[in-house]
């Protein structure tokens, strides 16, 4: 694999063609991957995969026409074809009055912040077939040894280095590498139709810092075997607490409500509620690009802007829209670091490390007052409209009673609005930065159950 200069180099190659061949003003990535899986089953090797890949994409602007396009033919035939190509189709292109590129003043100079995201760098090793074979063999392997546990999907790891480079035509030009490791297992518990999946895993930069195989193959088990033989919930109103690998995605429907192109398209729940009080006063949702070694740490964003931390919900209050530099144009403010890019088309918006801040209290504290109320651990479907904020979703997990953990429960749909769940949320203090996108565990009153 290339090295993150030599990456660099690369994209910075592509815009000077693109410039030489009539392009007014270009952009280039360069990305470049290199993985290792591993898999087995029942104690046995089941699947050894490796995969490299090297892409580049190009986006060339002539006045305000643009056009976009990606190769993994980096031979010096194919990228001059690739450019002339890339010029022609812009020049035939629809004007666009809001395209261009990031503002050339705003652009991040200097050396970016080191993020300890690349363990070879830091002087690791790169992690041998062998080796990670050992790793999803100790996971399934403490799966299988939880009492109750009956069969088994697999176990996995994996190891991976990534580089990625932009280059734009006036004066920017960055990469960086990072690393990824990863170790999961998947089991079964019960019998028959009775049976009930459940997962973990663990992600980490740097390979000290993955979860022991151990212990997440210990909590795949258990969590299987709590799930054997659920019940049915009543229908009707009542307090839903999110486990937190699923309460993730409250901030998934956030980010996708409060991008650039959603607002610009007027497409949004959250249209009209910037500067308003969205969440509960005891909530703050914060992005952290710079967190070192974080799983989506990044030293500058898609347009080669600078990033740094955000606050994006203060105590309640929704402090600011994800903003790319088309949308900044078309919104009439300045774009916010959070331009994301991949070899194909424009730039959109994402976040790097997202995080809701913990609360004041645990969870057992949380659930302790709910008379009759439900703890989802699994979500299922995509019932959620992002223009009304209408959401329901099909769910499992555990029943609450008199404040105390009552059982399994399956075959249920939990349903409200998000615009009234997140005033009613509240939020658990057991926060673990485990993903890429983190909360606590979260309690929100009121919402719909409707029991299968």
């Amino acid at each position: 694999m290339l090295t993150p200069p030599q990456a660099q180099d690369r994209a910075q190659d592509l815009v000077a063609r693109a410039r030489a061949a009539g392009a007014d003003a270009a952009d280039a990535v360069f990305a470049a991957d290199a993985s290792t899986e591993i898999s087995v089953r029942l104690g046995a090797l089941e699947d050894v995969g490796r995969s490299e890949s090297q892409d580049l994409g190009l986006r060339v602007f002539v006045g305000r026409r643009s056009a976009s396009v990606s190769t993994s033919d980096l031979t010096p035939d194919a990228l001059s074809a690739l450019v002339e190509r890339a010029v022609a189709m812009a020049r035939e292109a629809p004007e666009d009055a809001w395209a261009g590129l990031a503002p050339e003043e705003r652009l991040l100079h200097g050396s970016p912040p080191l993020l300890d995201v690349d363990d070879i760098r830091e002087g690791g090793e790169e992690a041998t077939p062998a080796e990670l074979r050992d790793l999803a063999l100790a996971a399934e392997d403490a799966a299988r040894a939880v009492p109750g546990v009956t069969n088994s999907e697999g176990g996995g790891a994996s190891a991976s280095r990534s580089i990625w480079a932009l280059a734009t035509s006036h004066g920017f030009a960055g990469a960086y590498a990072a690393t990824g490791y990863g170790v999961s297992a998947s089991v079964l518990a019960g019998t028959g139709g009775g049976m009930q999946r459940d997962y973990a895993h663990s992600s980490a930069r740097h390979r000290s810092r993955l979860e022991a195989s151990e212990a997440i193959g210990r909590r795949a088990g258990e969590q299987a075997v709590a799930r054997v033989g659920p019940g049915k919930l009543p229908s009707g109103p009542m307090p839903v607490v999110f486990d937190p690998r699923v309460g993730t995605s409250l901030l998934g429907h956030l980010i996708g409500a409060i991008g650039g192109q959603a607002i610009t398209r007027r497409t949004s729940f959250l249209l009209d509620a910037l500067g308003t009080e969205v969440f509960a006063p005891g909530v703050t949702i914060r992005d952290d690009p710079h967190r070192p070694h974080g799983l989506r740490s990044r030293p500058f964003d898609g347009e080669g802007l600078p990033v740094s931390p955000t606050l994006i919900v203060d105590v309640g209050m929704l402090e600011m829209w994800l903003l790319d530099s088309a949308s900044a144009r078309q919104l009439g403010l300045e774009p916010t670091g959070h331009a994301a890019r991949g070899v194909g088309g424009g730039p959109g918006v994402t976040t790097s490390n997202l995080y809701m801040e913990a609360g004041h209290v645990p969870p057992a504290t949380l659930i302790a007052d709910i008379a009759d109320g439900v703890i989802v651990t699994e979500l299922i479907g995509q019932g959620v409209n992002g223009v009304t904020g209408d959401y329901s979703r099909g769910a499992a997990g555990f029943r609450i009673v008199d404040g105390q953990i009552a059982g399994p429960v399956a075959e249920f749909a939990i349903a409200g609005n998000l615009k009234d769940m997140y005033r009613q949320l509240t939020p658990a203090n057991d926060l673990e930065f485990r993903y890429g996108t983190n909360v606590p565990t979260i309690r929100i009153d009121g919402m719909t159950v409707a029991s299968g």
